[in-house]
């Protein structure tokens, strides 16, 4: 094979010179010899010490999972496109024929994510008051607890104990761009911390309530793993809490209940202060039905409201959306 030989002091500057022509050949490896590089070439190069000799094959990496794992033929377009990643764990939806599959797209998995430690797949949908799910081992470590690292900060939780998803990190920064300094905020829904810990590095004042005590404990942990300490870990109803705190700020993330919800909020949120609210809608009716709900909810408690903001935060499921609307309560 023809390469160009060069005083390895030229080396990178011939390397990017090569690059910009188009005239490396990646499909090889570089070589070294003594105080030389040889560099290998797609053609004739003026200028150079032309040499011809060997090159070993360059290993491609692969980009995605599905260039390496092994399923029939068949299956390959049911593989999964995409999967959450929370910490050093990768939780995927499996299609139910490929079950018989899983530890091999597993396997995938860890071998072109190399910060992936363990798979899981979905057994179940988020279910109960703790909001919680079965997972399947499918490879890797046999754990469910890593720290998950979003927007700054840090949070320890154990994937199959507590409700955690990665998808909402650009709504929880955009909430953190509307808290002031001098708010007091009430997260009811608070998890392990997700919004709490990143807003208390704003607020004045965090008020976090969740009925999961395994989600207060990582809260707790969070908390000092973060270096906050304005936040106010609850456990319990957060009907109980209601009324009980006045806050300039109140975060509704239980997009599946939230409207069982507002009246606790409403009760919660002082005159002129804002409530995020959250939501599941189809899509041909995606803020209807919410409004109407907070306003009944509203002229009930002999309060207005006024709507700051709506939006989609992400698809859901087919034709259906997780959806927020930002209002102000007088």
């Amino acid at each position: 094979m023809l390469g160009i030989k060069v005083p390895k002091k030229e080396a990178e500057n011939v390397r990017k010179t090569l690059l910009e022509l188009n005239l490396l050949d990646n499909r090889f490896k570089v070589k070294t010899t003594g105080d030389f590089v040889i560099f290998p070439v797609k053609e004739r190069i003026e200028g150079f010490e032309l040499v011809e000799t060997s090159f070993e094959q360059a290993s491609k990496r692969p980009h995605s999972y599905r260039e390496v794992v092994e399923v029939p033929k068949d299956f390959l377009p049911l593989l999964p496109s995409s999967f959450d990643i929370i910490g050093e764990i990768a939780i995927l939806e499996l299609p139910e024929e490929l079950t018989p599959y899983g530890k091999n797209i597993g396997e995938a998995i860890l071998q072109v994510h190399k910060h992936i430690k363990a798979v899981f797949a979905k057994g179940s949908k988020v279910l109960g008051e703790y909001r919680v799910r079965e997972l399947i081992h499918l490879a890797g470590e046999k754990r469910t607890e890593t720290i998950h690292r979003e927007n700054g900060i840090r949070l320890k939780l154990d994937v199959g104990k507590v409700y955690f998803s990665p998808r909402l990190a650009t709504e929880r920064m955009r909430i953190f761009k509307k808290v002031q300094r001098r708010e007091i905020v009430f997260d009811m829904f608070a998890g392990v911390g997700p919004y709490s810990v990143l807003l208390a590095k704003k607020a004045k004042l965090v008020f976090a309530c969740d009925i999961n005590p395994w989600a207060i404990r990582y809260l707790e942990e969070n908390k000092k793993l973060n270096k906050v300490n304005n936040i106010i870990p609850i456990l319990g109803d957060v009907r109980k809490v209601a009324g009980q705190i006045k806050a300039d700020r109140v975060i509704m993330n239980l997009p599946k209940f939230a409207h069982e919800f507002l009246r606790e909020a409403m009760l919660s949120v002082r005159r002129e202060g804002i409530i995020h609210y959250y939501g599941f809608s189809h899509e041909d009716d995606l803020f209807g039905e919410h409004e109407k709900k907070i306003k009944e909810i509203a002229k009930n408690l002999g309060r207005e409201i006024k709507i700051l903001e709506k939006r989609k935060v992400r698809p859901y499921a087919p034709y259906q959306y997780n959806i927020a609307i930002d209002f102000a309560v007088f």
